[in-house]
């Protein structure tokens, strides 16, 4: 960008200040006093500031990468930071008043010429003697007590309208704009001043990447344009932003955001990470990435490593983008289609109840389709069932007696070498898995969650699990740490589903601790017309249809009155539903065989202690039928 001319003047007119290396932050005196008067008498932040300041000159990009030794600002931050530190002192600019920057009466009639700012340098620099004998550019500038970093970090889309990039058009009216009526409006009003956000845009690449992962596919998402918002219009549509007009595209791998509005979790080092990737232009870390568990899992050791000075790399052109919701491929209706009987709204309750308190778990008698029904759920939430989706977003385990907290969560087992090392379960693995890919839901599926000891199996981590948990602030320290200090939280998107058998007599009452983390869900046994039409098409003829229904119900009947059974030991319409891809060719001999060798049975169980019962009830439903 060429320079302002108010600016080339400044720079020409360095003379003596030349002579100091203690001057480099000097040209930004009076480029601040310019901004903060841009706004007068509104206040600035300090973000905002800075996002003036690179609109009006050319800041060289060694100074918006580099850091300085041992602090966490940019050369160019801590340059503004200082002009900051002596125009307060001398009483050009005012202290901070909730973290923002003003004029003094005096900032504001000033005209700073070269000679002037280096007699405010000269002076404060000799009453005050900050950074003694060290150079200023070499320290962080002191910290106002009144200044507060409580910017966030948004990364937002600019497509939609037909899938028409509007990048453009924000860029040059200095907005970023919510392409939704409703959608994402509370988050867009939560934008406040001095927060930084940047334009994204996802996609998925198999070639031209900048590290070898056999030719897998993998998420990317393109760091288009930055800047800082100056103004929230409360519309839950629109901000004003000073966009950075120098700032070139850059990929960014792996750990990304695919819905439209995000706010980054600064508590995760993998947000961090993205944030100075995106505001701070710091080159990526591949081999950090490549290195976690959840991406060395996923993609294995890259073939070749990565060596040398990392570089920015842009493997695709703007035209091969595609930035737009991803529309889930496994919906409701899909359960529907796959078997099941309840209703459409049914379904959905039971899918925002899940989604809202994070963990259920399915209760019911025998054969009403609990496991089944959990996996699809899990299918719904993450929006697919295809082969890849499942492998890596959803994963199931079924408790047993035997299982216990070091097999679950964490605990010590034998390498290749003999040797003990600390082994993450397949909680502590869906833990890592959705903290990896934050905007996307993450299933664990738990069937027979009652056949274990939950507390024993879940050990600390049953604290975690509540949805009023789910913060790194709320993380603890495990049994087994592999690091000192070691804290872990369980991610809001990662979403547990169980199953229990409530007939099962050798199963102990549930663990309260754990009742009061689960929502629990009642399935009954389902009969009627979804059930019929199911069974109709599969080739059951309706007189059968009828019989199996009216006996199945008053079977049930005399269990939920029996005094040694009870409701939950009723017959699930499962036992007496065709696989979707069956077809019954005689409806009386195949109802016959499941009552022989899958219902009978059941019922010995049931009347262990008196089997004329179980051979009566056995006999109710074969009645007509040899």
């Amino acid at each position: 960008m060429t320079v302002q001319p108010a600016a080339k003047s400044l720079n020409e007119g360095w003379g003596e200040m030349g002579k100091t290396k203690n001057n480099r932050f000097l040209k930004y005196f009076p480029l601040l006093i310019e901004a903060l008067r841009s706004t007068d008498p509104r206040a600035m932040g300090p973000a905002e500031a800075m996002a003036w300041i690179r609109a009006k000159v050319d800041v060289p990009a060694d100074d918006l990468t580099r850091h300085i030794l041992n602090g966490k600002q940019s050369i160019f931050e801590n340059d503004v930071h200082w002009a900051r530190f002596y125009l307060v002192k001398g009483g050009l600019i005012a202290n901070s008043k909730r973290g923002f920057w003003g004029l003094t009466p005096e900032g504001r009639t000033s005209q700073l010429t070269p000679e002037e700012t280096w007699n405010i340098y000269i002076r404060i620099r000799d009453a005050n003697r900050p950074g003694a004998s060290k150079s200023e550019e070499d320290v962080p500038a002191p910290a106002d007590d009144n200044d507060e970093d409580e910017s966030s970090n948004w990364f937002v889309g600019a497509v939609w309208d037909e899938n028409q990039d509007q990048t453009p058009r924000f860029l040059a009216d200095g907005i970023w704009e919510n392409g939704y009526d409703e959608k994402f409006s509370d988050l867009v009003r939560r934008m406040k001043p001095g927060d930084r956000i940047a334009i994204k845009a996802g996609f998925v690449q198999k070639r031209n990447l900048p590290f070898d992962v056999g030719g897998k596919s993998v998420s990317v998402m393109r760091i288009k344009a930055t800047g800082v918002i100056v103004e929230n219009l409360n519309d839950g549509r629109r901000v004003k932003v000073a966009w950075d007009p120098s700032f070139p595209p850059r990929d960014w791998y792996f750990y990304t955001y695919r819905t439209t509005i995000v706010e980054a979790d600064m508590e995760t080092e993998y947000a961090g990470r993205l944030v100075d990737f995106t505001f701070q232009r710091k080159p990526q870390d591949y081999a950090w990435f490549l290195a976690q568990p959840y991406w060395s899992e996923k993609y294995g050791a890259p073939k070749i490593p990565v060596a040398g000075p990392l570089v920015e790399h842009v493997g695709t052109d703007d035209s091969e983008l595609v930035e737009v919701e991803m529309e889930p491929t496994y919906t409701v209706d899909d359960i529907i289609a796959d078997g099941c009987f309840f209703t459409r709204d049914e379904l959905a309750n039971i899918l925002d109840r899940w989604r809202s308190k994070k963990n259920i778990v399915l209760q019911g008698p025998p054969g009403t389709g609990k496991t089944w029904l959990a996996k699809r759920l899990g299918f719904a939430l993450v929006g697919s069932k295809d082969r890849e989706t499942t492998r890596t977003r959803l994963r199931a385990v079924q408790f047993h007696p035997s299982l216990a907290y070091e097999d679950f969560v964490r605990g010590w087992r034998p390498d290749d070498d003999g040797r003990l090392s600390l082994v993450d379960g397949i909680l502590m693995q869906a833990i890592e898995a959705a903290a990896s890919e934050p905007d996307r839901p993450f299933v664990l599926v738990v069937e027979e969650i009652n056949r274990g000891n939950p507390a024993q199996i879940f050990g600390e981590m049953l604290t975690l699990l509540e949805d009023t948990k789910r913060s790194p602030f709320e993380g603890i320290e495990l049994a087994y740490r592999k690091a000192p200090g070691e804290r872990v939280h369980v991610p809001k998107n990662l979403y547990v589903i169980g199953t229990m058998n409530i007939a099962d007599r050798s199963l102990a009452i549930v663990d309260l601790a754990l009742r009061r983390r689960f929502a629990f869900i009642d399935l009954e046994p389902r009969f009627g017309l979804a059930w019929r039409t199911w069974c109709t098409i599969r080739g059951l003829e309706e007189e059968i249809l009828t019989e199996i229904e009216t006996r199945i119900n008053a079977l049930n009947a005399d269990i939920a009155v029996a005094t040694s059974l009870g409701p939950q030991f009723r017959i699930g319409h499962s036992y007496v539903t065709p696989n979707s891809d069956e077809k019954i060719l005689d409806g009386r001999a195949w109802f016959y065989a499941k009552v022989e060798t899958e219902i009978g049975p059941l019922l010995d169980e049931y009347w262990y202690d008196s089997l004329e019962m179980a051979k009566a009830a056995r006999a109710k439903l074969l009645a007509g039928l040899a």
